[in-house]
């Protein structure tokens, strides 16, 4: 998601770099170029008439230094606009209170309240240590209540059960009464959405409201949804008294206006983006590392927390130790690897946040089919020719590729793309440095 707007602005900065000093004239120019690229992401026109306007004045009033140039000051002016617009801050939620805190979930039907619930509960869970009650006052939506239960079971959270009879408050109330009296910390309630706002929908959920007394009340918002995205979050802004969003679908292929247009809308803060459809997939919102990832300089911050939360330590550290002693890396080992980065949300999750490469779609044939395929492959091999890979000649690649289910050819890409990281790995044992390191990786990974 995107990329389309990272490529518009990172081609304006560009043009920007021939010229000696920033003036009038050249930011007028920069500044049409900008405000297509907003409108084009579908954000919305006051968003970006404040935005430019607010560009305009810091940019003629920025002193372009001997060291930087004019596009170097421009993309400063533009970061620091964009950290703004999205809230310069990121934003804790607000668990002060006696326990439960209530957490109170809004949004429209197909947003993703229920997996965005489970996600915050398993996040709770693991990065707050907190014991998480989840409950489902869906009572309209087929199979709703059986589909928060199965999330919060993947969370590793408890359920409230409650039945479609029943009315929505009554549900709340006894969850609430539930979660004091078994000592959890935190009670999720997911409520119902409608396609489309209504009378009915906004008042059963003020009462809700009113009843179970939220500390948070978070509005759970589609993305992908673009200008809707936005009316939407005034419509609940003006119903409820809300503290935060939580957007997803971030990783899809929307314009991404959303992103940019709902702070400045609601005047309140985004939390939390969704990614995926993984539990795993949330995250913190930063707005000066979504600022960054706009603009194409990557989100170095995020991609070593994902590391660090994600990758296998004691791997890594065997791994690590393997290639210092010049032990051979092998496929066992370039599998894994394959497995680490599917862990940290794929290739496409890695890129958002390297810097140069930020926003950029993927390479042809660098999707997570192209992934699952040397999976396969390599599992198609035995123990013998995973660790002495020389051995896979002719007749073995046949095998290998008769029961991967791919054609020949597709063994050879892979054997191909291994010593290429065989030799990425020879160079870091020997000292090379990051820059033959960084030679190394091309074409290591299918379509690279």
């Amino acid at each position: 998601m995107l990329e389309n707007l990272t490529t518009r602005l990172t081609s304006v900065i560009k043009n920007l770099r021939g010229q000696a000093r920033l003036t009038e004239s050249n930011i007028q120019d920069a500044l049409r170029d900008v405000r297509m690229a907003l409108l084009e992401a579908d954000v919305a026109l006051p968003v970006v008439r404040d935005f430019i306007q607010n560009v305009r004045q810091s940019a003629l009033g920025t002193e372009v230094l001997t060291s930087i140039t004019p596009g170097q000051a421009f993309i400063g002016v533009v970061h620091q606009e964009l950290t703004r617009l999205m809230g310069e801050q990121a934003s804790e939620l607000n668990l002060a209170t006696t326990p439960p805190a209530v957490i109170l979930m809004a949004g429209l039907q197909g947003s993703g309240k229920t997996t965005s619930s489970g996600k915050l509960a398993r996040w709770l869970r693991e990065q707050q240590r907190k014991k998480v009650l989840l409950v489902s006052c869906d009572v309209y939506r087929p199979a709703a209540i059986d589909q928060l239960r199965t999330v919060a079971e993947q969370a590793g959270a408890q359920w409230f059960p409650s039945t479609p009879e029943q009315r929505p408050v009554d549900i709340a109330l006894a969850a609430r009464d539930y979660a004091r009296t078994h000592y959890h910390d935190i009670l999720i309630v997911d409520t119902a959405g409608r396609l489309g706002i209504d009378e009915a929908m906004m008042r059963e959920i003020s009462d809700l409201h009113e009843a179970v007394k939220p500390i948070e009340t978070l509005f759970v918002v589609d993305a992908m949804q673009g200008q809707d995205a936005v009316n939407t979050a005034r419509a609940f802004n003006d119903a409820l008294p809300l503290t935060g969003v939580i957007l997803t679908k971030l990783d899809g292929d929307a314009r991404g206006g959303a992103a940019l247009s709902v702070r400045h809308v609601t005047g309140k803060p985004v939390k939390f983006v969704g990614v995926g459809e993984k539990l795993t997939g949330l995250e913190r919102f930063y707005p000066e590392r979504m600022a960054s990832r706009i603009l194409g300089m990557g989100d170095v911050l995020s991609l070593i927390e994902d590391a660090q939360r994600n990758v296998d330590q004691t791997e890594a550290a065997r791994l690590a130790d393997k290639v210092r002693k010049g032990k051979g890396f092998d496929l066992n080992d370039f599998k894994a690897q394959i497995q680490q980065m599917r862990k940290m949300g794929g290739l496409s999750a890695l890129m958002d946040k390297l810097p140069g490469v930020s926003g950029q779609a993927l390479p042809a044939g660098a999707d997570e089919k192209a992934v699952n395929r040397i999976e396969g492959i390599i599992n198609s091999m035995t123990p013998l020719e995973r660790s002495k890979p020389e051995l896979i000649k002719a007749s073995r690649k046949r095998r290998i590729a008769a029961g991967a289910g791919v054609q020949v050819q597709e063994v050879n890409r892979l054997l191909n793309q291994f010593e290429q990281a065989q030799k990425m790995m020879k160079m870091i044992s020997k000292g090379g440095g990051i820059a033959k390191m960084m030679r190394g990786m091309k074409g290591m990974l299918p379509g690279m």
